[in-house]
């Protein structure tokens, strides 16, 4: 070797194992968060997430926590590498190499290592995003609306992310080399960052933080909307969760330091204790990211089974097997027709129920919002009247549908529940006014009663006499007709469904192809102020939303949204998983990217502490300790490295999540606890993959350290 060339070249050769450990850190972050950006800026899925939806906001919040995850290991990987090239560092000082020349060497390497592992990683997230999305079609669910489309902007996500990661590692690099003093860049790499005495107190007092931080960043936002009437920036409102943060900080403080266990043998776990605390820093670093990693996958797993248990409850929960309604200007199939279309598909009905409602206008208040700029949005409730619509029963039409006998006096109205006394955010104040919006005439309400049948949940009951006087001078497009009927062994009724709902669909105007959200009393309100309706098919992409469109009738949007969608039990219970396919993939997806971190900090961890600890477990056989001590106290750093985060992440969003479901209206019910059973069992598949990971990653730093675990 006769220049400073080869002599980097023979370093390189020697030290592969450091390079490819951060060329593979930083292509894996890179890849994951380039999937991760192609899958959620797609437009299926941006379709299915509306702007300002709490589940794009789910999306984005676990994507932020990625994004540090991923950022704050490959920075620790980074940190590693230079740790490891000092010693390399120092022999080119050693050998009279100029810093300059160092510096040339060291930054056109790191510009070539990193630009092409980033490359590599977004290059590579297209196909491995495809790939993860058509064997989803391919194993779960495939319908039409699910073809994965790649916006060239998503790209600029991960590109940005890389730019970030390469600039930091310049940095790192610049900073490893200006060093003044040889003898420490030579030392750097047994150089150790300690954590100092912690007090016992850390632990209680962490767990208060964390569970009140948890508690008051969930609680102050609803505060602030429902007393203050402020809707608070999300980057205020996040402030919020930082006690949360700072006790889980100092939770693992304390396990790595103090343990949780008073121990009878003091000097047992000394060499496992000594060593995680020389490398407290960067252990509790990477124990606390891994911890909000599975908080966030957990978090994304829990979604689609809260999701489909609900669900499924609510579909066995109704009352009648078929129910539709349309407005009367509308052709849409009525008894005859339908008991023909039941008898080509060989389907007995036992019943038939129909009903008249009606669109009335209820008073009410609403919200008008001012924009405050950075300090975010404030309202003022207003009093209107009308304020909105809603569809209006009568108590001998209720009473043939559900069988209940009601008592409904003049100027009184009775509003339906669901059995377990929701009303899935269908009412709004009780009313004091309705209003036939075409006569005038108006309805003086003085009280509304409580009713429940699942299958009306969100309509009005009114006295007979009062529907009649109502009733006057309303158009067809004001009147609906509400169909009911059960048939012989539902279940296997599912073509007829499907044919039924089709031909709704076939024989329903454009005048309905409308959002359920669409009400044409507010319509006429806000037009009335000059102001185009937010809720018109024109209108609705400008608020993020995609119009209700009968060619894609099997989507997720039609399904979901449609104001006339009909309630089939057959058809909703059978098409649940194609219903909510993309919001399936996307949380899926969001658990995969999440965990795949997660795994990858664990084993890395582990690895460097096998690494780092070579010398000492070859001095510790040197002074006579025996296999199985040697295993114990491996097995005591890498147990800690992968238990604790899952502990603690798993429990964080195990109690965030019923405190969540809680609070929504302050109580658990039986669909939420059975969720939470589902999500229980999830839990238990990843510790069981978890664990899987765990022995493997044991077995390799064993393996390494040259001890045997055939025994143990």
């Amino acid at each position: 070797m006769n220049t400073f060339s080869e002599v980097y070249q023979t370093l390189r050769r020697k030290n592969r194992g450091q390079y490819a450990l951060l060329c593979g850190c930083l292509f894996f972050s890179v890849l994951l968060i380039s999937a991760y950006a192609i899958i959620m800026r797609s437009p299926t899925v941006m379709r299915v997430l509306p702007e300002g939806g709490d589940s794009r906001k789910q999306v984005m919040m676990i994507f932020v926590l990625s994004v540090i995850g991923c950022g704050v290991f490959s920075l620790y990987a980074a940190m590693l590498f230079f740790r490891q090239k000092s010693r390399d560092t120092g022999i080119f000082f050693a050998l009279g190499a100029k810093r300059s020349l160092v510096e040339r060497h060291r930054m056109r390497e790191l510009v070539v290592l990193s630009t092409v592992s980033c490359a590599a990683g977004i290059v590579l997230s297209i196909p491995f995003a495809w790939t993860v999305w058509k064997l989803f079609r391919l194993l779960i669910v495939d319908t039409a609306e699910m073809k994965l489309a790649v916006p060239l902007q998503a790209l600029l996500i991960p590109l940005a992310f890389a730019m970030v990661m390469i600039a930091a590692l310049i940095v790192l690099g610049y900073r490893s080399i200006r060093r003044v003093n040889i003898i420490d860049i030579i030392q750097e790499s047994h150089r150790s960052e300690p954590i100092h005495a912690v007090p016992r107190w850390y632990g209680p007092v962490g767990i208060l933080l964390l569970g009140g931080g948890a508690l008051l960043g969930y609680l102050i936002p609803t505060f602030t909307v429902l007393v203050l009437h402020w809707y608070m920036p999300e980057a205020l409102s996040a402030l919020f969760y930082l006690p949360a943060l700072v006790g889980m900080y100092m939770i693992l403080l304390h396990t790595v330091v103090n343990g949780w266990r008073k121990k009878r043998h003091k000097y047992r776990d000394l060499i496992a204790t000594s060593q995680m605390k020389f490398q407290g820093r960067q252990t509790v670093q990477n124990l606390l990211v891994m911890s909000l990693l599975i908080a966030g996958a957990y978090f994304g797993s829990f979604y689609m089974p809260m999701l489909g248990t609900g669900a499924m409850i609510a579909y066995d929960a109704r009352e009648i097997d078929y129910l539709y309604h349309f407005r009367n200007d509308q052709d849409i199939p009525q008894e005859q027709e339908v008991r023909q279309l039941a008898d080509e598909y060989a389907v007995t009905i036992t019943d038939w129920t129909q009903a008249t409602m009606l669109r009335l206008a209820v008073d009410g208040t609403e919200g008008i919002e001012s924009d405050n700029g950075a300090l975010g949005t404030t309202y003022e409730t207003v009093y209107f009247n009308p304020v909105q619509s809603n569809l209006f029963l009568s108590a001998s039409s209720y009473t043939a549908l559900t069988g209940q006998e009601v008592d409904i006096p003049h100027g009184t109205l009775g509003a339906v529940y669901t059995s377990d006394g929701s009303d899935n955010y269908m009412f709004n104040e009780p009313p004091t006014q309705v209003t036939n919006t075409q006569s005038g005439e108006k309805l003086d309400i003085t009280d509304v009663r409580t009713l429940t049948w699942e299958s009306l949940c969100g309509h009005y009951v009114m006295n007979d006499e009062d529907f009649a006087v109502l009733r006057e001078g309303l158009p067809d497009e004001w009147i609906e007709t509400l169909c009911a009927f059960d048939v012989e062994h539902c279940d296997e009724t599912y073509d007829f469904g499907k044919a039924l709902l089709y031909e709704i669909i076939d024989r329903s105007g454009p005048e309905v192809e409308l959002y359920d959200a669409w009400d044409p009393v507010e319509k006429q309100r806000v037009e009335s102020r000059g102001e185009p309706y937010f809720m018109d098919p024109e209108n609705l992409e400008v608020n993020g939303l995609v119009g209700i469109d009968y060619s894609q009738r099997d989507s997720s949007e039609f399904r979901m949204y449609w104001q006339y969608m009909p309630q089939f039990r057959v058809i909703d219970k059978a098409d649940f998983v194609q219903t909510t396919g993309v919001f399936l993939m996307m949380f899926v997806f969001i658990a995969l990217v999440c965990f795949a971190a997660v795994f990858i900090i664990a084993f890395t961890r582990s690895m460097t502490i096998a690494i780092t600890g070579k010398q000492l477990y070859e001095d510790l056989r040197h002074l006579g300790a025996s296999n199985a001590y040697l295993y114990r106290t491996i097995r005591s750093q890498i147990r800690r490295v992968f238990l604790t985060p899952a502990i603690i992440g798993t429990g964080v969003i195990w109690a965030f999540y019923t405190m969540i479901l809680y609070f929504n209206d302050n109580r658990l019910s039986v669909q939420e606890m059975l969720g939470m059973l589902l999500c229980a069992g999830i839990i238990v598949g990843i510790s069981a993959l978890f664990y899987a990971l765990y022995r493997m990653t044991l077995r390799r730093a064993c393996a390494m350290l040259e001890i045997s675990i055939d025994t143990h």
